[in-house]
């Protein structure tokens, strides 16, 4: 009774509230869009807390008490218009209609609301994705600053169904790996900086150059057919305005890192990362090598950033208008960690090589962006220009034993691996978009991309007891007995690739109100590279033969490796091909050679009834791929020459102006890559790999289904389901071999991938408070067929035999986790006078997922499941200074790979949390 008493007191009051109240409505137009509906802009009574944002229209609505107002409309980039003397009257509607234009913007500082968005935003990304004929999604800037992420890779893991590989910028877009994947920079392809992988590493691109990231996980015939997981596309900043110039500086601390005494790393590499190393003149007849075995102790491992950028826009004329914007930015990060390293563990369970194992690394980033666009009328031209230089210097040591049966068994032995790896990407990019007429559009699009991977002076070392059943006394090379065990090595990769898009698309089909019912689209694309890949070996055979000296001090063997001891022949220098006797000795190995793909595609885009349109279309890809080698285990050639027909078919019913359901179909194909093919052996610590020229394409059929509903404009609710077939999947397995190399086969005749996606983003305060939640999870049952006969048939047939024994006949897919989630919880307070406050928590899991499959009885070896839970805090302290703390990774969780059915963890340690503070200041 009492509750019903105040329900009805608090309806009365509202009631009598609200009658002393009027109303302000109207429609916001984008006079840069011909008056086109603007969402998102904002809009707000000068002097109070009332406001609001457009909708998906254009829209608006507030409610204020009567009076006369001042009533502003802003929108960032755009000129902030006051309309004064808005009278308010009790009770009735004031219609008060506004175009906003971006020929006069203004700086972000001008503008009266601090929490303004813009269309990288999520909510007008979201506008987007609900207007999309095709299942999109994006994640922009404003996300990824809310949620402090710094490199693209740990971008997409905010995303649904998409997980990081651990050590890697790679990423599994449902539970499909590299190779499954595509990525591309403003809708042209990048090309790999890792001989073992088809993408670029994601990691070395800064969120400082993003505008937003698209991830296409249905195929479309826009993109290229080398896709089954996913196009990632990286658009990069375009800025409009007037000029603005941000500086900002960055210091932090890995908590592993920091809490070590000492922090050590390679003799050679510098501070800034720019660093390049060949090996010297006649090295096989003399020791000329300058750079020096042992580890360096390197400067307080405390992180730095800094970074520039700035944007101007402005006319020149009447009809012409020219964007500028540039950013340029040094990052580098210092982690450590330590745990076990396990390799080729057998059917018992033991590990032929058992190490306790520490880790020293120190990373750079150094990325300069600039572009320039310029519009006229209807036409428009934009340059980009990329530069990135990415560095990683790594001081690994392990302790333990070397091989339990033949070498080292007691345990006692040291190996040491220093490496330094350089990745230089050079991007140039020119687009064309032009109106000819209302019915008529042309888009065009060429790059060129240069990536070169150095990896300059590798060096290995492995000492062992001298007396193997006394593992903790003196140490020495005299049980040495592989010439590879102590080396240096110089790896270069050279990938040039020129790309071009072009397509032309024709409307038709008026309606009754004047609008177009369809789009015939018709394009081309190519891609043209070459592939140069180098590298020689220095192997320093011990000569066992003689009494070897004990080596007194484990970090000081250039006591031991220099030029007195090699006259006294207690070691000889060699490569794979032989020692200085041999002709061809300094003749690196090699593989690469040309791929072109020439495509062709017509797509129909037709609205069937004002709730249904369809999209329908076919592309043609023409691939000739040639990889030639010439390596210590043999020379030779491959030949791929395909011509793949790929249909697709996309489906949106528009049940309401706030909902949709989409479907899309498709077929594509998967394409080995050039270190897959090529008779090249790539020798780890614990593992080494070598390639099939057997290996083919994959064919894959996709079908995807997708409820959406977008109850406000930065709000979404979505469920999805998914289905894959795989025809001859390729995977990377353990072959029966001396020393249980991995290659990569066709594994069987079919794998399948089924799944569901669900995600939510709702806000939950508005006005000058806001609380904003974000959920998304997927689910995904994968199984593939495991084929030895297949195997064995295909690769003998060819006279290249692999021999593999699988353990399981079906298995999951590599890469695939059943389960992935993300979660974050956002709280942004806006204060007088541009000041506010955001802080955000935000949480990603994915479950077990195999690494590599298991073979001859042994089991598989799985990533264990992990979660990683991060902390960000951002302020506006004024218009002009800007502050930000961060604490990622908090729980810090160990990470495990353990071998299945055996029960051996294989590899584990900690990543440790990563701090960090960072100001900017804008001019």
């Amino acid at each position: 009774m009492n509750k019903t008493i105040i329900g009805i007191f608090l309806l009365f009051s509202t009631l009598l509230f609200s009658q002393n109240k009027g109303t302000v409505s109207g429609i916001v137009l984008d006079k840069e869009f011909e008056n086109a509906a603007l969402p998102f802009a904002n809009v707000f009574i000068k002097g109070t807390s009332i406001g609001t944002t457009t909708d998906f229209d254009g829209k608006y609505e507030l409610k204020a008490d009567a009076g006369i107002y001042t009533l502003v409309f802003s929108f960032i980039g755009y000129k902030t218009v006051e309309i004064p003397k808005i009278q308010v009257k009790q009770g009735e509607n004031t219609t008060v209609n506004q175009i906003l234009s971006a020929s006069e913007g203004v700086s972000l500082n001008e503008i009266q609301i601090t929490g303004s968005v813009s269309k990288e935003s999520e909510s007008a990304l979201l506008t987007e994705q609900r207007k999309a004929t095709t299942i999109e999604q994006k994640i922009g800037a404003e996300e990824l600053n809310r949620k402090g992420v710094s490199d693209v890779a740990a971008a997409l893991t905010k995303t649904t169904g998409i997980s990081k590989e651990e050590g890697s910028g790679n990423v599994f877009v449902r539970g499909l790996g590299d190779r499954y994947n595509i990525t591309t920079l403003n809708g042209l392809p990048l090309p790999s900086n890792n001989p073992s992988k088809k993408n670029i590493d994601l990691g070395i691109f800064s969120t400082d150059i993003v505008e937003f990231i698209g991830i296409d996980k249905t195929y479309t015939v826009k993109n290229y057919g080398d896709f089954a997981g996913a196009n990632v596309n990286i658009a990069s900043k375009n800025y409009k305005g007037t000029g603005f110039l941000e500086i900002g500086i960055g210091t932090g601390a890995n908590s592993e890192a920091i809490s070590q005494s000492d922090f050590y790393l390679n003799d050679g590499p510098n501070y800034s990362g720019f660093y390049t190393k060949s090996y010297p003149s006649f090295p096989l007849s003399n020791y000329n090598f300058t750079t020096s075995w042992d580890r360096e102790k390197a400067n307080s491992p405390i992180n730095g950033s800094v970074s520039i950028k700035g944007g101007e826009s402005f006319n020149i004329g009447k009809d012409t208008k020219v964007n500028i914007f540039a950013v340029g930015s040094f990052d580098n990060g210092y982690s450590y960690k330590e745990g076990v390293s396990r390799g080729s563990v057998n059917v018992g369970g033991v590990a032929r090589k058992d190490y306790d194992f520490t880790s020293y690394a120190y990373d750079t980033n150094t990325t300069l962006l600039s572009n320039i666009g310029v519009s006229h009328k209807n036409q428009s031209l934009k340059y980009n220009g990329l530069y990135i230089n990415s560095t990683s210097q790594k001081q690994d040591e392990y302790y333990g034993t070397v091989d339990i049966f033949d070498y080292a068994p007691e345990g006692g032995a040291f190996l040491q691996r220093a490496t330094f790896e350089r990745t230089e990407l050079i991007v140039h990019q020119l687009l064309g978009e032009h109106t000819i007429t209302d019915a008529l559009d042309v888009n065009w699009g060429a790059s060129y991309n240069f990536v070169k991977n150095a990896v300059p002076n590798r060096r290995q070392n492995i000492l062992t007891p001298d007396n193997w059943d006394n593992p903790e006394g003196p140490k020495s090379f005299q049980q040495t007995n592989n010439a590879s065990d102590n080396h240096r090595f110089y790896q270069n990769l050279e990938e040039e690739e020129i790309a071009t898009n072009f397509s032309t698309t024709y409307k038709f089909g008026k309606n009754e109100t004047d609008e177009f019912r369809g789009k015939l689209t018709l394009g081309y694309s190519g891609r043209f590279k070459t592939v140069d890949f180098k590298a020689t070996q220095f192997n320093l055979r011990i000569n066992t033969r003689v009494d070897q000296p004990f080596v007194e001090n484990i970090y000081n063997l250039d006591a031991y490796f220099n030029q007195a001891n090699l006259n006294a022949n207690l070691f000889s220098i060699e490569t794979f091909r032989g020692n200085v006797s041999q002709a061809n000795a300094l003749s690196p190995q090699t593989f690469g050679g040309p791929q072109d793909i020439h495509a062709g595609y017509i797509s129909v885009e037709y609205i069937i009834s004002p709730k249904l349109t369809v999209v329908a279309g076919t592309r043609a890809e023409q691939i000739n791929q040639t990889i030639n080698w010439d390596t210590s285990l043999s020379s030779g050639s491959s030949k791929l020459d395909k011509l793949e027909i790929l249909p697709m078919i996309s489906l949106k019913y528009e049940v309401n102006e706030q909902q949709n359901l989409k479907f899309a179909a498709s077929k594509s194909y998967t394409l080995p890559q050039y270190i897959e093919r090529a008779l090249f052996q790539f020798v780890g610590a614990t593992q080494s790999s070598v390639g099939n020229p057997n290996l083919y394409a994959s064919t894959d059929y996709n079908a995807d289904f997708k409820w959406e509903y977008f109850p406000k404009s930065n709000e979404i609710i979505a469920l999805g389901v998914f289905g894959k077939s795989i025809q001859n999947p390729i995977n990377e397995v353990v072959i029966n071999s001396a020393s249980n190399d991995i290659s990569y086969v066709n594994s069987g005749d079919a794998a399948t991938v089924i799944g569901a996606e669900f995600e939510i983003r709702k806000s939950l305060l508005n006005n000058n408070n806001k609380l904003t939640i974000g959920f998304n999870t997927s689910y995904m049952y994968s199984n593939q067929e495991l084929d030895k006969e297949k195997v064995i048939n295909e690769t003998s047939a060819a006279g290249y035999g692999i021999s593999v024994d699988f353990t399981n006949t079906e298995d999951n897919l590599s890469g695939a986790s059943n389960l992935l989630l993300n979660a974050d919880i956002s709280f942004e307070r806006e204060f007088n006078n541009n000041k506010s406050i955001q802080a955000t928590v935000a949480y990603n899991y994915f479950s077990d997922r195999i690494f590599a499959l298991g073979t001859e009885g042994k089991g598989n070896l799985v990533d264990q499941g992990s979660g990683s839970l991060d902390f960000i805090l951002k302020s506006k302290l004024n218009d002009k200074l800007g502050l930000s703390i961060s604490a990622k990774n908090i729980l810090n969780p160990s990470i495990e790979r353990v071998q299945e059915t055996q029960n051996v963890i294989v590899s584990s340690f900690k990543k440790g949390t990563n701090l960090k503070l960072s100001l900017s200041y804008t001019f």
